[in-house]
């Protein structure tokens, strides 16, 4: 087992503990293990001539304009470094122990400086560096400084963006949001049909959600559900412009009918909005496992006047139930009666969409 040597391109304290350890193992006197940590520095740090102790030894090497070296190209290697998400493929574990290693070779200790190197590695004008500034204000350690940006990367994990694939689960049966390609009402709009399907997620229950924009806040953004399986179609209520005048009425329950239509269908709104089913006025973004009620506008009268400040319809699901041919279907419909039970899906994460480092900076 080879003793490391001292060159330059390594902390003096760290070096200096790690021949620590080959005293001990070889049983070394105070002297001559003194000698011999002498002896490995490279001839190019030039010692005092006199050096009496492993303290002395120390100092003398911080001293040495090498370490000065050392500590700034440190300090320039925390400039330069950047978090990746491990949405786009980062290491969190590698990357937080890169950091703490450069700082502490570059004898960064003041939390307010760490706080700033941190925040400059992080992607611009994104969740993260917009919720490091809210959580970092009262840190006061480094350990603290970590756990809150290990709360951030968990949070963000969680966060449902633009694109990306998500499941409906109805929360007073256990059924998730589904429709199924080539299967249409026989009443109706005679569109495509949705129900409440299996209780685990399957090719029928994968919905694209879509808002515009990285993460959907509550309270302020429009969404889209587009349904995976059959790519040109999307989450809506049919108006029936054609025929009477009015929004088709469900199977069962002659509620309002929930289809799956073309996005150009002029008589479809699919637009939906969504709030927290448990917290009045709740903030934030949109994330995995929220327990949310959804609801689109009616956008046309009984006259087929269009009316964007129509009334607002709520989704549901139920245990009522419809058949087509020898198949039944649990019913979804949307509603405007008294919210409750019926009225609850939580949303789940199934594929989280990698945004760019080019959209979150430009």
């Amino acid at each position: 087992m080879d003793i490391p040597k001292y060159n330059g391109n390594i902390h003096p304290d760290e070096w200096i503990n790690d021949i620590q350890k080959f005293r001990y193992i070889w049983k070394l006197d105070y002297k001559e293990f003194l000698k011999i940590a002498i002896s490995l520095v490279d001839p190019t740090i030039k010692l005092p001539a006199e050096i009496s102790n492993i303290e002395e030894l120390r100092n003398a090497l911080k001293d040495n304009i090498s370490f000065a070296v050392f500590k700034n190209t440190n300090k320039r290697k925390l400039q330069l470094l950047k978090y990746i998400p491990e949405s786009r493929g980062g290491d969190t574990s590698k990357f937080i122990s890169n950091f703490l290693k450069l700082c502490y070779n570059a004898e960064i200790n003041d939390i307010e400086q760490q706080k700033n190197y941190l925040c400059e590695s992080l992607p611009m004008r994104s969740f993260f560096s917009n919720e490091f500034y809210k959580k970092m204000k009262n840190v006061n350690s480094i350990n603290e400084l970590i756990k809150e940006f290990e709360d951030i990367v968990v949070e963000e994990s969680n966060l449902i963006k633009d694109e990306s694939i998500v499941a409906l689960k109805h929360i007073a049966t256990g059924k998730y949001l589904s429709s199924a390609e080539n299967l249409n009402y026989t009443t109706g709009s005679c569109t495509q049909l949705v129900f409440a399907g299996s209780p685990v997620p399957d090719s029928n229950s994968l919905w694209k959600i879509k808002f515009g924009k990285e993460l959907a806040a509550y309270n302020n953004t429009s969404i889209k559900l587009q349904h995976v399986k059959s790519s040109n179609k999307f989450l809506g209520i049919y108006y029936d412009g054609y025929n009477r005048c009015c929004y088709c009425k469900s199977p069962s329950t002659n509620h309002t009918e929930v289809s799956c239509n073309n996005l150009n269908h002029g008589y479809c709104s699919d637009n939906w909005k969504f709030n927290h089913c448990k917290l009045e006025n709740h903030q934030g973004y949109l994330k995995s496992n929220d327990i949310i009620n959804i609801s689109v506008k009616k956008l046309y009268d009984n006259g087929g006047n269009y009316t964007p400040n129509g009334p607002v319809e709520f989704l549901r699901s139920h245990d009522i139930q419809f058949t087509i041919g020898n198949d039944t279907f649990q019913e979804v419909v949307c509603h405007n009666e008294r919210l409750g039970g019926n009225d609850e899906w939580c949303i789940e994460l199934i594929k989280q969409y990698v945004w760019t480092i080019d959209v979150l900076t430009d």
